[in-house]
């Protein structure tokens, strides 16, 4: 599905900014977590420039979202209190990760037990 054809109808942060609620026009809704966003971050500095610089981050369980700023129609840029804030999240990659939150996630606990990671200590690779 194609950005475009995404749409959000609603954006709230619950939890204290723990999990981030989005809704689409669609119908669909997730809850989504700070952890998650946070660790699958679009921004270079997460994914690189190429799939094989992509970083694994670690130590970011109690991570939670203090800030949501628009990016034109097409996104928003979330502010975590690790003061990490430079990934442009736009409607479909939202919406992805809502759709395959539960795999991705569990696919996330792999690389970090993969590469002697973990979900409280800090660390990438």
């Amino acid at each position: 599905m194609a950005d475009a054809d995404i749409w959000p109808s609603e954006i709230r942060l619950l939890e204290e900014g723990r999990k981030l609620k989005v809704s689409f026009e669609n119908g669909a809704s997730y809850d989504l977590s700070a952890e998650h966003l946070r660790v699958r971050s679009p921004s270079a500095e997460v994914q690189g420039h190429s799939p094989e610089e992509r970083k694994t981050v670690g130590g970011k369980r109690n991570v939670a979202i203090i800030g949501v700023a628009p990016v034109g129609h097409y996104a928003v840029r979330l502010d975590f209190d690790d003061l990490h804030n430079t990934g442009i999240y736009t409607w479909g990659y939202l919406h992805e990760l809502g759709v395959g939150g539960a795999a991705d996630f569990a696919a996330y606990e792999q690389e970090l037990a993969e590469k002697g990671l973990d979900r409280d200590r800090p660390g990438e690779r």
